[in-house]
């Protein structure tokens, strides 16, 4: 006899995806007044939390230390060494921040009412979904105490759920792989596992140079792993300014990394030790590399599997992204149900900073609220390695590309003296259209420029000319001089001219 029961309920809204996306907009729609059920089939906080954002930026912040101790040593005399890494110290530290920011979600869902329902999500309609493999539904109000009619605890089995308002679909994506490469967790691992492998590795070859394989690239380094960086584009972080592209190249090398861009990998065999791979290089040569692990990041694909779009009139596109109909309100062709991250192709950017925006946007369309949409050309752009990059709307081959005539300005940090004291170099970059025109793009590498982009939005996103920017006075000694100084000379108003 079949005991599954199947358990009917409406809500405003349903989410599928409790990634940043999805946790976004449910958490806003709630606070709208909305009632919202959040489906996840693993844990709220998605791959930014669990795999990727928070765990490697916390291991990025362990590997500056690090670095930190060389430069201690070997620039200011002070005499610090370094015995060794307490591995399972560090994991244990990184473990620690991302379950007390995956409690800290669970709480903001459950202080706002958002009733988590955990399975597996699939369409059955415009306005329903199919729960299946319910594990636990919850939904305590503020006070701890539950919600009316919610279920707690475990209940295996069916949740058939319908949606007054709409459908909003979040589930994210996944590593993409390549062809005779099957990621093991441990010699061959791709960048959702790279972290939880046991152990460090000596050496490392990475393949892919985006930010994902440079952020791993450049921690690797710094605990001391040979590492070899392999990109089939001509330059790494191709989608950034060429100027970033060269500068953190230059910075990458420096430390010792073997950067390889215009290449691509032949072939690689898994050995009881390590991989063993060929690499052909830009200038045709063919190298072998032994590594102890072979890293893949070349990028990632939405997860769509077993949504069963079709059930509610929806498809993708030959990349397998869930395509808006109205970028605007980010709605596709059914109307009611709309999409966030990592499923949305181009302008969106598969950045977590990025869905948080989307999902505030969605949730206010569907509780009638007048919202703008997301403007992703002011979307910043970060890569947390050691140089960093970060950057906010065109680069100076877009904006040409676009028509306009540009007027551009590089200002090194070390022209200031801030930039002197960390002594890593790096650099500003400004696109603006010419004679004073609006800022199109600011473009930065260098020691904590991760921190120094808000500005930058700022600028861009307001429209703002370099007059506007070169007004406003920057603290004394800052590496945010640096961009003072930039739009300064823009404005024709430089002290350091270049």
């Amino acid at each position: 006899m079949n005991t599954t029961q199947a358990v009917d309920d409406t809500t405003d809204v349903i989410v599928v995806g409790g990634g940043t996306g999805g946790y976004s907009t449910a958490l806003r729609a709630a606070a709208l007044g909305l009632d919202v059920v959040l489906v996840e089939r693993d844990k709220v906080g998605g791959t930014c939390l669990h795999r990727g954002c928070i765990p490697s930026k916390a291991m990025l912040h362990a590997a500056e230390l690090v670095d930190g101790i060389a430069e201690a040593r070997e620039r200011w005399g002070v005499k610090a060494t370094l015995d060794s890494v307490d591995w399972a110290a560090l994991v244990a530290t990184r473990d620690d921040i991302v379950t007390r920011n995956h409690r800290g979600v669970e709480g903001h869902l459950a202080h706002a009412g958002v009733r988590v329902v955990r399975g597996t999500a699939r369409l059955t309609g415009p306005r329903s979904v199919r729960v299946e493999g319910v594990r636990e539904e919850s939904a305590p109000g503020a006070s701890g105490e539950p919600v009316p009619g919610a279920r707690r605890g475990p209940a295996p089995g069916v949740r058939d759920l319908s949606a007054r308002r709409g459908i909003v679909l979040a589930t994210g994506s996944r590593p993409r792989t390549l062809p005779g490469l099957t990621p093991d967790g441990r010699r061959v691992v791709t960048s959702d596992d790279a972290l939880f492998a046991p152990g460090l590795p000596a050496s490392v070859l990475v393949l892919g140079g985006g930010a994902i394989g440079v952020e791993y690239a450049s921690f690797h380094r710094s605990m001391g792993a040979q590492v070899t960086l392999v990109e089939a584009a001509d330059r790494l972080v191709p989608l950034e300014d060429a100027d970033v592209s060269r500068h953190l190249t230059r910075g990458l090398k420096k430390r010792g990394i073997d950067v390889q861009t215009g290449a691509r990998l032949l072939d690689a065999e898994v050995l009881d030790d390590g991989v063993r791979a060929r690499v052909r290089t830009a200038r045709g040569e063919v190298r072998a590399v032994e590594a102890e692990r072979l890293l893949v990041a070349v990028g990632r694909v939405p997860v769509t599997d077993g949504l069963d779009l079709a059930a509610a009139g929806l498809t993708t596109d030959e990349r397998g992204f869930v395509v808006p109909a109205d970028w605007r309100r980010l709605e596709t062709a059914v109307p009611g149900i709309h999409v966030v991250g990592d499923l949305l192709p181009p302008p969106s950017l598969g950045l977590a900073h990025a869905s948080f925006a989307e999902g505030l946007l969605v949730a206010e369309t569907l509780a009638g609220v007048v919202s703008a949409p997301v403007d992703y050309a002011a979307v910043p752009r970060v890569t947390y390695s050691s140089p960093q990059t970060a950057a906010v709307g065109l680069s100076e081959a877009e904006a040409r590309a676009r028509g306009h005539e540009v007027e551009v300005n590089s200002m090194p940090l070390t022209a200031v003296a801030k930039g002197m004291v960390h002594g890593q170099g790096g650099t500003v970059k400004v696109v603006a259209e010419a004679g004073g025109g609006q800022v199109l793009g600011v473009h930065l590498v260098g020691p904590h420029v991760s921190e120094m982009i808000a500005e930058s939005q700022l600028i861009v996103g307001w429209d703002a000319q370099p007059d506007d920017v070169a007004r406003h006075i920057h603290a004394h000694p800052t590496l945010s001089e640096a961009v003072g100084e930039a739009f300064l000379t823009l404005a024709g108003r430089g002290l350091h001219q270049q």
